[in-house]
């Protein structure tokens, strides 16, 4: 295998690190080191999508019709592998990564030429309603029901741990239409508006005291039949399609790696300001280690990359790379939170616009945040004990 990039391919990596040099602000930067949330704030977020979608560089895998660049698969791990060096926000991914690859693959000409242009101008701002009280992991014992009434879907029930449902327009769902096969059967996937009577959003606060998730309940909420996805009963499928574009693991090896340069960084600060040689040699193996692990899921995330061409979805090697990506990103936070030792114990704001002072280095301050928070990664998407199931029927046969 050459390992190294072709000269074409060389200017275009200095064509996007000149773009980041330029639209990188420092501000976005700062605010994406400094968040412990699941996801970057909204608005800084949403700062970042803006600049991307002006250059055209938001949505490199669609089709080019839609937004995308049609770039080769090197070019689009160049992108994404100098975006997360540059330390750019993570972009949010229920309208770009999934939603939107689900209207592209299973949606009427209708709802894309609608929803699409919305999602890329950020005009709707989308969040998942899948699971529930008494279904998270068994997601097929969903009981939100919706009856159908002429063009027009009423739906009761809840959802729960909805990220950013507080901040969205736009839900999409799975729903219980009905109940006389099997769990898997009678369930449709809706679109429908958050900004609705029938819609009630509770917050739920993180042991990092961030407002990510919530509960929504419905009361007679009103979706229309032409946002449905896929025909009546015949959700599962589509909810299945989706869940391999959010499980793919997206660039977890570049983003990693940046994520183990930050140790780096903070080992010899420590060293540096104590005098103490030997704390680098404490963590390094332990470093080393990590680093390796995330070259390992790098090379795999491009063999996913090629399998996605002409629009295949990514297959049972999406629960592969979620199981990978979240069992080394909370090993990175581990790590991380030992090298700060007793400055990772007390609460730190880490929430915009916080006027408290760091306790300890200001690069300490998100440190404990994040590791709480990553505590879920492999629980939410469907938990890795799934994704192992998955792994063992789709691959090994069992």
């Amino acid at each position: 295998m050459n390992l190294n990039f072709s000269e074409e391919e060389i200017l275009f990596r200095n064509e996007v690190q000149t773009f980041l040099e330029k639209e990188l602000t420092e501000d976005l930067v700062l605010a994406a080191k400094s968040t412990s949330a699941v996801f970057t704030e909204k608005d800084i977020a949403m700062k970042w999508q803006s600049k991307l979608a002006k250059k055209g560089w938001l949505v490199p895998s669609w089709p080019e019709e839609y937004g995308g660049t049609n770039w080769t698969h090197t070019q689009k791990y160049i992108f994404s592998s100098e975006c997360a060096k540059a330390g750019a926000p993570n972009l949010i991914p229920m309208g770009l990564a999934m939603i939107g690859p689900l209207l592209l693959g299973k949606g009427t000409q209708e709802q894309k030429d609608y929803y699409i242009p919305r999602i890329i101008s950020g005009e709707d701002y989308w969040c998942q309603g899948y699971s529930e009280p008494g279904a998270g992991s068994d997601l097929a014992s969903l009981q939100c029901k919706a009856i159908r009434e002429g063009d027009k879907y009423i739906i009761n029930g809840t959802k729960i741990w909805t990220t950013h449902a507080h901040l969205a327009n736009k839900i999409f769902c799975l729903v219980r239409t009905d109940n006389s096969g099997k769990k898997q059967e009678g369930i449709t996937f809706l679109m429908l508006d958050m900004n609705q009577p029938g819609v009630k959003v509770e917050p739920i606060l993180t042991m990092a005291e961030d407002h990510d998730f919530n509960q929504v309940v419905f009361t007679d909420a009103i979706a229309e039949v032409k946002d449905r996805i896929g025909k009546e009963n015949e959700g599962w499928s589509v909810a299945k399609y989706l869940l391999e574009f959010e499980r793919s693991g997206g660039v977890g090896g570049s983003k990693s790696l940046s994520d183990i340069q930050f140790i780096r960084k903070l080992m010899n600060k420590i060293s540096t300001t104590h005098n103490d040689a030997s704390f680098i040699d404490l963590y390094s193996t332990k470093v080393t280690e990590l680093e390796i692990k995330a070259q390992s899921i790098q090379y795999t995330a491009l063999r996913i990359l090629s399998s996605l061409k002409g629009g295949d979805s990514p297959g049972p090697e999406s629960s592969m790379m979620k199981t990978l990506v979240t069992d080394l990103e909370q090993e990175i936070s581990e790590v991380t939170l030992e090298v700060i030792g007793y400055y990772g114990i007390p609460f730190q704001d880490t929430s915009l616009g916080s006027n408290e002072p760091a306790i300890g280095d200001e690069s300490f301050r998100s440190i404990a945040g994040k590791y709480q928070n990553l505590r879920a990664t492999t629980i939410y998407g469907g938990s890795n004990e799934i994704q192992r199931n998955i792994m063992a029927k789709a691959v090994l046969g069992l």
